[in-house]
């Protein structure tokens, strides 16, 4: 008789024991690895803006120094510089008021800084905050006529209310221009804030002017201005402004709107093919750039100057596109750029004052700024920055986009 060989499995050879020594090793070095991820990224993003303002301190310096010499009897003077910027310094961040003055100039460059900044991630060019930051004043100082004796509870929700979305009325106009016939942003927004200084004009000195006044000039804000939390004129609306930071990084970082938004500024053919809306995201993008240019004039003028006449002008809309440029369009990053900016503004004056510099410096160091940031390849080449991002990529986008026909 004959037996038939059985075929047994094999047991399968159990994997050698792994010492705890291999394993913490393996997650240190996972950890250095992600150390140095960040460590590169933060690199990238954050040489051009420092070294920008490094240069502009330099550069701004130089121009000091220079004119310092131009009075008669005078020869250089090269500790001008420091005692300017430390009088600068001083006057922003030296004391309570200097430190409140500051967040009340930033707050109106941070919410419109935002709006610009937004525009920017949708590969859009907003150059009508200015436009959107008077016409939310104009309608918050409107509404508040309506409201002035309702009392704050109601007064302040409803003129808060009309300013941001008078602004995004004027956001939405380019945005809906630009999806329906390619007509660029750059020009639309450009026209419409000439037409918005007209307008302003045109209201202040007719349907909103105080009777038998003299001048031009409405009525106070009455009911409508905003309390005071700090300082003179520390008002609510700088927490407000801080608070849409995270509400913008969330948005952008944290929704399927924000991933929309961001893929269709790095490519909206791919973005269409993969079932996006370009048109209502650019439009969208557009209103939302315009109610935060918008709350920023509200603001600003419900918690400052109570009152508007009709030569009102301020260089927010302009300074905020140099905000969002040096803060990277990030939300974190422009929040950082407007303290800048405006400690710059609150300690301008008393520069002056006790350095004898003359205010106008500060416009030439953020004009400076600016100038380094757009030249960013050219700083790049001469100080070999390797690994550094050279430009938020607007430009390119602008050209890409200019005269192109109307948004699939």
């Amino acid at each position: 008789m004959s037996t038939q060989p059985t075929d047994k499995p094999t047991a399968a050879p159990e994997p050698p024991p792994v010492s705890p020594t291999n394993t913490t090793g393996n997650r240190t070095d996972a950890r250095l690895r992600r150390v140095r991820s960040i460590g590169n990224q933060v690199w990238a993003t954050m040489t051009l803006p420092l070294l920008s303002i490094v240069l502009a301190l330099i550069v701004g310096a130089v121009v000091i120094i220079l004119s310092s010499a131009l009075e008669p009897g005078k020869s250089l003077d090269f500790g001008l510089p420091l005692r300017a910027y430390s009088a600068l310094f001083d006057g922003s961040l030296g004391g309570e008021n200097g430190r409140v003055s500051t967040l009340v100039q930033a707050a109106p460059l941070l919410l419109a800084a935002l709006g610009v900044g937004l525009a920017f991630k949708a590969g859009l060019f907003n150059i009508g905050a200015q436009g959107q930051f008077l016409l939310g004043a104009v309608g918050a100082v409107a509404a508040s006529q309506l409201v002035q004796e309702s009392g704050p509870l109601v007064a302040i929700p409803v003129a808060v209310l009309v300013g941001a979305l008078v602004g995004a009325l004027w956001g939405f106009i380019p945005g809906f221009l630009k999806a329906v016939s390619g007509a660029h942003e750059v020009v639309t927004t450009i026209m419409l804030n000439f037409i918005a200084l007209a307008l302003l004009s045109w209201l202040i000195s007719g349907p909103l002017r105080l009777p038998r006044s003299p001048q031009p000039v409405t009525n106070t804000v009455g009911d409508a201005a905003l309390p005071i939390l700090l300082g003179r004129d520390g008002h609510i609306g700088i927490l407000f402004a801080l608070v849409a930071i995270p509400i913008i990084w969330f948005i952008l970082y944290r929704t399927t709107l924000g991933f929309e938004i961001r893929a269709v500024g790095a490519n909206p053919d791919a973005a269409r093919y993969a079932g996006m809306k370009p048109r209502r995201l650019v439009t969208l993008t557009m209103s939302i750039a315009g109610l935060l240019a918008g709350l920023a004039g509200t603001f600003n003028i419900l918690g400052i100057n109570h009152q508007m006449n009709a030569t009102f002008s301020t260089t927010v809309g302009f300074d905020a596109i140099t905000v969002a440029l040096l803060g990277r369009s990030h939300p974190v990053g422009i929040g950082l750029a407007a303290l800048l900016f405006g400690g710059m503004r609150a300690g301008a004056g008393f520069m002056q004052i006790r350095a004898g510099v003359p205010a106008e410096l500060v416009d030439l160091l953020q004009a400076i700024i600016l100038l380094f940031l757009v030249a960013s390849p050219v700083v790049r080449r001469v100080f070999r920055l390797r690994g550094v991002k050279a430009s938020l990529g607007t430009t390119d986008t602008m050209a890409r986009t200019y005269g192109s026909e109307a948004i699939k």
